[in-house]
């Protein structure tokens, strides 16, 4: 019979929160199987690191973030965190729930981001370890950051072998939108490495959200075929974007609407033979290729972050979906639940 190895859990102290924002410990939670490592912070569900196996067997981190805590105090773009109440852009910072009308904090141009000011990733959780892995949880308050209802949300990490499981739970006293992800910068080279240029990458989608000029989807559900968004093959991400004179991604892709797990994206890096597989419940996924990294960020190591030295593949709901009636619902309401899992499966080949 098949026997898998056990996944150790180990938690630290990682810091204290500077009294400003309330004080308490921010911990970290280590999970280790035979072929990952993956450290999480209790700030913001943070994913702190995370080591894979190359070809050669050596471990290597391959997330962005900081060594310390005072790096993820400072403004960052969401390295590695899970974002809310809804992850990405809400236009105007506005919608409407039952008839009334809501104004959110706008802190991405004319536009609400990940939560606001102070989303998910910016706050405590309270943790509970698990025999493979944690679970976090917090009650968002009636009109936290502008947003209805007491909304309890869990998010649970789970390590099995090569495979890091991440579900989002919730619960809302009031019909709220809501759109979980994790905001995990890769590079599979290893965090720090200058690009990912050599990177293959494909995404399972025959449609994607076109926006505007503020990155709000326009409406429109494209079709991918013919087009640069076409990343149903692999394509190697250097030459795709000189190819086709693109800046980067920074697009929802539309998957198969289907409650069950599935495929929907691939990550490559030949040189190392590390791979990433991206397996979800979710109905989008946004790819966004650190176009907004500037190298002004200092990571761990003291390395600089330049621009399109990491990718990320946000498993979501459509961006400004509370504001489109024929994207699927956001909303949230009382008595439902929202369940959402995504799967990072690793390997080496």
């Amino acid at each position: 019979r098949f026997w898998q190895a056990m996944t150790e859990v180990k938690r630290e102290v990682f810091g204290q929160m500077p009294r400003a924002e309330g004080g308490g410990v921010v911990e970290k939670f280590v999970l280790k199987s035979d072929s990952v490592k993956v450290e999480i912070l209790s700030l913001g569900c943070i994913i702190a690191a995370l080591e894979t196996k190359g070809r050669d067997g050596e471990f290597s981190d391959v997330v962005l973030g900081f060594d310390t805590l005072e790096g993820y105090m400072r403004e960052h773009p969401y390295f590695g965190a899970t974002v809310g109440r809804v992850a990405n852009r809400i236009a105007k910072g506005r919608f409407t729930v039952d008839g009334k009308e809501y104004q959110l904090f706008l802190n991405n141009g004319p536009n609400s981001l990940h939560g606001g000011a102070r989303g998910f990733d910016k706050v405590l959780w309270s943790p509970q370890v698990l025999p493979n892995g944690v679970c976090f949880f917090r009650l968002s308050p009636d009109g936290e950051e502008g947003y209805p209802g007491d909304l309890k949300v869990w998010v649970t990490y789970t390590l099995s072998g090569g495979e890091l499981a991440i579900n989002y739970r919730a619960q809302t006293s009031k019909t709220t939108p809501i759109n979980l992800t994790n905001h995990a910068y890769f590079n599979l080279a290893g965090q720090g490495s200058q690009d990912i240029y050599n990177h293959e990458i494909s995404i399972e989608a025959d449609s994607y959200l076109p926006v505007d000029e503020t990155k709000i989807p326009t409406g429109e559900v494209a079709a991918v075929q013919g087009t640069s968004f076409d990343l149903r093959q692999p394509v190697e991400l250097g030459k795709h974007l000189q190819k086709f004179h693109l800046d980067g991604f920074d697009h929802n892709f539309c998957l198969q609407q289907a409650q069950a797990r599935r495929l929907v994206a691939r990550a490559r890096h030949p040189p190392s033979g590390r791979a990433m597989e991206v397996h979800t419940t979710q109905p989008g996924i946004q790819f966004y290729t650190g176009n907004n990294l500037d190298g002004s960020l200092r990571g761990k190591g003291a390395v600089a972050y330049p621009k399109h030295s990491a990718f990320c593949l946000e498993t979501q709901n459509w961006p400004d979906a509370v504001n489109k009636p024929h994207f699927p619902s956001a909303l949230l309401r009382p008595g439902e639940e929202y369940n959402h899992t995504t799967w990072l499966v690793f390997n080496a080949a």
